[in-house]
């Protein structure tokens, strides 16, 4: 999976397509991404205890990731991904200005 957690996402379809967020937590097995300030359900808790009132959370949902693209730090464009292997190491780089994420 290209993207990691703390990295920029630019959405690119469906109903938030232009947002810009931050990725929260990435799911690699199901490839999706829980990104900050979209994709936001409301979830119904039910209360645990006798007394305490149930409510009404809302939270971010995951996205696929096949909908998003990486905003590169260096030149600062929505961009795909590669990667350059020095040694032993491998470094993800903006496939538009060439430079190291």
């Amino acid at each position: 999976m290209k993207l990691k957690k703390g990295d920029a996402v630019l959405i690119t379809k469906g109903k938030y397509r232009t947002r810009k967020g931050k990725v929260l937590r990435v799911f690699p097995q199901e490839s999706r991404v829980l990104i900050e300030g979209v994709n936001i359900i409301k979830k119904h808790i039910k209360p645990k205890r006798s007394g305490e009132k149930g409510q009404i959370a809302e939270m971010p949902a995951p996205i696929h990731i096949s909908k998003m693209k990486l905003v590169c730090k260096n030149c600062g464009k929505a961009t795909r991904v590669g990667y350059k292997i020095v040694g032993k190491e491998k470094y993800r780089i903006c496939k538009k200005c060439g430079k190291e994420m």
